[in-house]
């Protein structure tokens, strides 16, 4: 980048009051700048150094572009597209807009009146790197804006309408416990109106409040009752968590006469979550503020074999749910996809295969639903859902390798394959193979 001066204010306050009492020189100007400004890119090393984070290795010469007529750089970042783009990633960043004017600073000052006038008198620009920590440390005590956002999940529900819809069992029981001691307007629907009553009663016991009905996702004139109920009674939502879901566990060569389990699987996982959040987007776009939480699953990340029905539905809502944030990134209205891994819920409990391997407790699974409220972002995934995405993005053929040998090594359980037999006790390559890949769908 282009030079830019930098002095101390404790060299400014002693050049001044030096040079105010020096005789004949009154109607003068003096320019108190550094006579050897460092360039853009050295002076946020030297801050980097200062906060003992990473230096930029690579230089490259702003000069290189000064071919591009100015007019011409200047109609490209008015362009509408170019402008949003580059507002998006200074955000990100947290940067102002401002920092990209310097980039290439064109002014240049002289300073050879100032220098002549503090000529034997001890004062002079000190380098950068004898006082830069002292800036650093003053910043990052007092002026962080990170040090003013409340990080707590109390901060970012209390007195705040959250939906959480599965909330009878498992995950869903689990996270709007968490959101109900933390201040939450918690809500939560199910099938199960018994075991929403219970599950009302506990919280009740515990002194929380809980707010339950009885809806099921995959019956249109429910969701469409329940959605019109809260927005009369409550002004829609302020956070959606879509984690209600039906899972099935069959292979395909056992699936060509039950073309209903894709249907049901579908209906639930990504009709009723849409349902839902199509219903309450209107007030969310009113207000210009919410957050759609979509509980996907690990699956879509290594397209887990046995499960392409349950897949093809989480699949389907995360591909949504990527076209509704681009559409309504402008409006304040968040989407979140957390790709969780395999967790010990009632939904796995008829796999008895899952009884001898690892996995997520519900609670551990209710704080990455924390995570998302929290930080916002875009997707919440493992380490080795990520690994697995990359493998079949840059490697497909080896990763249908990997994921054929745990699909022949793990069967398919008895009722899928209409054998009732008892599952046979894993073997040493199976116990292997499900540590090495904890959380993934066998």
């Amino acid at each position: 980048g282009g030079r830019i001066n930098v002095v101390p204010v404790d060299f400014v306050v002693a050049a001044m009051d030096h040079i105010a009492h020096l005789e004949n020189e009154d109607g003068q100007c003096f320019h108190l700048t550094d006579p050897t400004p460092m360039r853009v890119g050295d002076l946020l090393n030297t801050f980097a150094r200062a906060a003992h984070a990473p230096e930029m290795a690579m230089r490259i010469n702003a000069a290189l572009l000064g071919f591009i007529p100015r007019s011409m750089r200047k109609a490209m970042f008015a362009l509408t597209p170019v402008r949003r783009i580059r507002t998006a990633v200074m955000k990100d960043l947290g940067l102002p807009d401002d920092i990209l004017d310097f980039v290439n600073y064109p002014t240049r000052f002289d300073c050879r009146e100032t220098q002549r006038a503090l000529k034997g008198s001890g004062i002079a620009v000190p380098p950068l790197d004898s006082y830069a920590w002292r800036l650093w440390d003053y910043w990052e005590r007092h002026l962080d804006p990170d040090l003013f956002v409340d990080r707590t999940l109390r901060g970012q529900v209390e007195g705040k309408v959250v939906l959480v819809t599965g909330g009878s069992s498992g995950i869903g029981k689990a996270t709007i416990r968490k959101l109900a001691e933390a201040g939450a307007i918690a809500v939560t629907i199910a099938r199960d109106a018994k075991a929403l009553d219970e599950v009302r009663k506990e919280f009740e016991d515990a002194g929380l409040r809980l707010i339950t009905h009885a809806v099921d996702v995959a019956e249109p004139q429910q969701c469409e009752a329940f959605v019109k109920f809260m927005n009369e009674e409550h002004g829609g939502i302020d956070i959606l968590v879509n984690n209600a879901g039906r899972s099935i566990r069959r292979g395909i060569e056992n699936s060509f006469d039950r073309f209903h389990d894709f249907e049901r699987t579908m209906e639930v996982n990504y009709f009723g979550a849409l349902r839902l959040t199509m219903g309450f987007l209107p007030a969310m776009i009113a207000k210009r503020k919410g957050h759609v939480i979509n509980i996907s699953s690990i699956g879509v990340l290594t397209n887990a074999p046995r499960f392409s029905a349950y897949v093809a539905s989480k699949a389907a809502m995360d591909a949504w749910a990527r076209c509704a944030a681009s559409e309504f990134a402008d409006r304040g209205i968040e989407f979140t996809t957390i790709n969780m891994p395999l967790v010990k819920t009632p939904m796995i409990a008829p796999t008895k295969l899952y009884d001898q391997v690892p996995t997520l407790t519900p609670d551990e699974a209710a704080d990455m639903v924390v995570e998302a409220i929290i930080h916002k972002p875009v997707r919440i995934a493992t380490r080795l859902g990520i690994f697995g995405a990359l493998l079949h993005s840059l490697l497909p053929k080896v990763a249908q390798v990997v994921m054929n040998t745990s699909f022949r090594m793990f069967p398919d359980s008895s009722a899928a394959a209409h054998k009732p037999n008892e599952p046979a006790p894993q073997t040493a390559d199976q116990v292997a193979f499900s540590q090495i890949m904890r959380g993934i769908h066998f």
